[in-house]
């Protein structure tokens, strides 16, 4: 890529020369604007950051009380460099945000994670009009197509009565900062019972309820008495939690994983849990082409995933699309 592009791709991560700021830096840098509070966009230690003002909560508990942190409201214009940027909502988890870079006339926008479909635990995507987009491609496969989450959130629920209606523990894997606080979201349409988490889910729930999020009650496991009974109850935890000795307490219990990777038929992921829950909060491969067209871009940069075959489709719409990549310097400093 050429030095007149107003986002490069650095060895620290998505750099703007004309604002001198990170986006999503990999590596400690002076200047970084975050997208989002998950631990492969919020690097810690960097001089600096700018992050949207409902999401510096999870921001803080991420990087600590030691970060500088910019909270900044939604569509507020800031000046870095020579650039005026703002942040607007990625509907990707609580405070998500796409930065929006105006620089001499021109106008990009980095997405970072989104999605398009309905959340009661997050802001929802707002369509940024602009030049050059940068668009997120990890769904981006026509085989996949999101279910509507009021179904998914149904069956989700209807599994859990399932269990207890058979005596046992319906243990429910899910992603700690996002994904289980859009299930405990999604539920309180249907019940009102408390929910058991795991430990690395207890204050990122809370900043949720903080922000107003409506959640349904929750308990720590830990909190609970030594021989608890947890048959017929739903208890969210971590991937990470599987197969470790603080499952032996839940016994017996049947699996469940709720991930947009649970669409794909065959997936070993799938063949790890007793039961597969489709929902994602990345953009699926209808609401990627939709998000371009709405954007009004005519040049696209995809990064994250495999986007052979949603370049292609773009191109055949005149749009001039490629995948965001290191300059061949770059790449040779790295080697």
């Amino acid at each position: 890529m050429s030095v007149e592009e107003l986002i490069q791709l650095r060895r620290e991560g998505l750099y703007c020369p004309a604002g001198d700021f990170y986006i999503d830096p990999s590596k400690r840098v002076a200047r970084a604007v975050i997208t989002h509070a998950h631990g492969d966009h919020a690097k810690s230690g960097c001089g600096r950051y700018w992050a949207a003002a409902s999401g510096a909560g999870l921001l803080r508990e991420r990087l600590g009380r030691a970060a500088t942190i910019e909270a900044t409201p939604y569509g507020q214009r800031f000046t870095l460099g020579g650039t005026q940027v703002s942040l607007h909502p990625a509907g990707h988890i609580l405070g998500s945000a796409q930065v929006r870079i105006e620089h001499e006339g021109r106008v990009w926008v980095v997405s970072g994670d989104y999605k398009r479909d309905a959340d009661p635990s997050c802001e929802p995507f707002e369509v940024v009009p602009c030049d050059v987009f940068v668009t997120e491609s990890t769904f981006a496969m026509p085989a996949h197509q999101w279910p509507q989450p009021e179904t998914v959130a149904q069956e989700i629920f209807d599994w859990w009565q399932a269990c207890k209606h058979d005596g046992r523990t319906a243990v429910l894997f899910c992603y700690a900062l996002g994904k289980a606080q859009r299930v405990l979201a999604e539920l309180a349409r249907h019940t009102d019972e408390t929910v058991c988490l795991h430990p690395s889910m207890n204050a990122l729930v809370r900043i949720y309820r903080k922000a107003g999020i409506k959640l349904l009650p929750t308990v720590a496991v830990g909190n609970l008495p030594k021989g608890t009974n947890f048959a017929g109850r739903l208890v969210l935890a971590p991937p990470g939690a599987g197969g470790t000795s603080w499952m032996k307490r839940f016994a017996p219990y049947v699996t469940g994983f709720a991930s947009g990777w649970m669409g794909e038929s065959g997936s070993r992921r799938l063949a790890a849990y007793d039961r597969g829950f489709v929902l994602s909060d990345h953009a699926d491969w209808d609401a990627l082409l939709r998000t371009v067209n709405e954007t009004g871009a005519r040049r696209v940069l995809t990064m994250h995933g495999d986007a052979d075959a949603l370049l292609v489709v773009l191109r055949e719409q005149g749009i001039n699309a490629g995948k965001l990549e290191k300059p061949p310097a770059a790449i040779a400093a790295i080697a």
